[in-house]
């Protein structure tokens, strides 16, 4: 019975560590609550709202990247151009 507690107690801790990461929309909110100052009224009202419901950017695809790159490399020639691009595409 003593296992079985100390068990759950080390479980439950475990638990409340991991529920103490932020989730997407915990830090979309501390964001458009810190770009909100000096808001009040309905017009923080209407500016949460928008914030809130605002999608992300998309992320480029990766003939974007490839583009962008390509670019970026311009003058760039042989193993350097090669460490260049690996490391270019490689950015998230």
């Amino acid at each position: 019975m003593k296992k079985l507690f100390v068990a759950s107690l080390i479980l439950s801790l475990s638990g409340a560590v991991w529920a103490a990461e932020p989730t997407a929309q915990q830090n979309k909110m501390k964001t458009c609550n810190a770009d909100a100052a000096g808001k009040k009224g309905d017009e923080r009202k209407a500016f949460m709202k928008e914030c809130l419901s605002a999608k992300p950017a998309a992320k480029p695809s990766q003939q974007d990247k490839m583009k962008t790159c390509n670019a970026d490399a311009a003058g760039k020639k042989g193993d350097e151009r090669k460490a260049f691009m690996k490391e270019c595409l490689s950015n998230k």
